[in-house]
């Protein structure tokens, strides 16, 4: 269906796909702390950036909420675009390595693995 809309032909692998998701996934929930001083650090310059585009003060101010919630809407999910990177790499390893049947299994115990530990170090945070 998603080639029907394309001049060309894409080859999409679905196992690549669901394992460098998995991976991006396990990645994000294991280094949250990494995830977060990203988003903030996208915030901040989109903040940054933006207000270069305004030459009245007054109109900066009037819609500076607004503004804000949209950029670290932005920042956040540009975030993940690293641990996308990255899990992509962790897909390929594997798949070198232990060959293509793997590379999903591996991701999901990744995935259970890295969220076992947030919820541990999250529970720890707040005790």
């Amino acid at each position: 269906m998603f080639n029907d809309m394309l001049p060309f032909h894409l080859a999409l692998n679905n196992t690549a796909i669901a394992g460098t998701s998995l991976w991006s996934l396990a990645l994000y929930l294991g280094f949250s702390p990494v995830g977060n001083w990203i988003a903030e650090q996208l915030n901040r310059w989109f903040n940054f950036a933006e207000r270069s585009l305004y030459t009245s003060a007054e109109e900066f101010e009037r819609t500076r909420q607004a503004r804000e919630s949209q950029n670290f809407f932005y920042a956040s999910v540009f975030s993940i675009i690293p641990f996308l990177i990255a899990g992509g790499l962790c897909n390929y390893g594997v798949e070198i390595t232990l060959g293509r049947g793997w590379s999903i299994s591996m991701g999901l115990l990744a995935c259970v693995c890295c969220g076992l530990y947030e919820l541990a170090a999250r529970d720890s945070r707040h005790s």
